[in-house]
């Protein structure tokens, strides 16, 4: 049997060479030497009988029932820390990692996120930084940044704002080649489109169905809104983007709105973090912060509800 008071570094080194894949950098996280952390999941092991990683000169590999046991210790860990907030002394200060999930969109959140760190210089920021799915309880984030409805029902939400999607290119691709001036142009221009990482499907333009069934064409495709944004700064084609990832080069004149009157899409940009009865004060002064700021930055309205 174990003894949780004994195992719950022990359960903090496991997780963190899980995540890692290295004890030595397990170590770095949590303060113990390589060879601390090696012990304290042999001693884990041990009181399991199981084998909780496969070892080798040069790596570690988690075996199926470290997956079992992980799943179990993120969510011992996750009540250990809600039930320190629980009774920390009311008012503390916010403190601790905060595990945050973005999408690869540098011109809006990442000054904000860095803002906030400056605001809070206690919470350390630990940035997953990309465009995939991510699973917020199992992966053990924070909370995430993403567009679209929500759809767990173990998640709190607040909706940031929404925003209206553009076509837009380069000056020069436009000197190069003409702007469109209708839904059916498009079938002669070169055009970069995003394609979704879950399924590889790729991203409906709204003009298509108005395109009598021509194809809305191909040159470049990306999994990630970053790359696309450049290509149609580099003048390789039209992209269709938010607006709140094109405004700034359209007020620069680095890019041009093409067919404005097609930029009829709406999205919706939505902060989620896991539901709690007593939400830690990292999380909640981080989903004022970022919401305060962004619902100013998409639509100028304050926003509703709170963490």
């Amino acid at each position: 049997m174990i003894h949780a008071v004994e195992s719950i570094g022990a359960i903090q080194a496991f997780v963190q060479a899980a995540d890692k894949r290295s004890f030595k950098l397990a170590g770095q996280t949590v303060g113990l030497t390589p060879s601390a952390v090696g012990k304290a999941i042999q001693k884990l092991e041990d009181q399991l009988g199981v084998r909780l990683f496969h070892r080798s000169t040069r790596s570690i590999t988690i075996t199926d029932e470290g997956l079992l046991f992980l799943d179990r210790c993120r969510r011992i860990l996750a009540e250990v820390e809600a039930a320190q907030a629980e009774f920390a002394v009311a008012g503390a200060a916010p403190r601790g990692c905060l595990k945050i999930s973005l999408p690869v969109e540098p011109t809006l959140l990442l000054p904000v996120v860095a803002d906030f760190s400056e605001a809070y210089p206690d919470i350390e920021l630990d940035l997953d930084i990309n465009d995939r799915f991510v699973d917020i309880i199992e992966e053990g984030f924070d909370a995430v940044i993403r567009s679209g409805a929500p759809k767990d029902s173990r998640l709190l939400h607040r909706k940031l704002g929404t925003f209206v999607w553009r076509f837009v290119a380069s000056p020069d691709y436009v000197a190069r080649h003409g702007a469109p001036t209708g839904t059916s142009d498009l079938a002669a221009h070169r055009c970069l489109r995003h394609r979704y990482p879950e399924t590889g499907r790729l991203m409906q333009w709204p003009v298509e169905p108005a395109l009598e069934g021509a194809a809305v064409p191909v040159t470049i495709t990306a999994n990630m809104m970053a790359p696309l944004l450049e290509l149609a700064e580099r003048g390789r084609g039209i992209a269709f983007l938010p607006h709140f990832a094109v405004h700034r080069m359209i007020e620069t004149g680095a890019l041009v709105e093409v067919l404005p009157d097609e930029s009829r899409d709406v999205g919706s940009l939505n902060l989620l973090w896991p539901a709690s009865r007593y939400p830690l004060p990292k999380v909640r002064v981080f989903v004022d912060f970022i919401a305060t700021r962004l619902a100013r930055e998409l639509v100028g309205q304050p926003p509703a509800g709170s963490a």
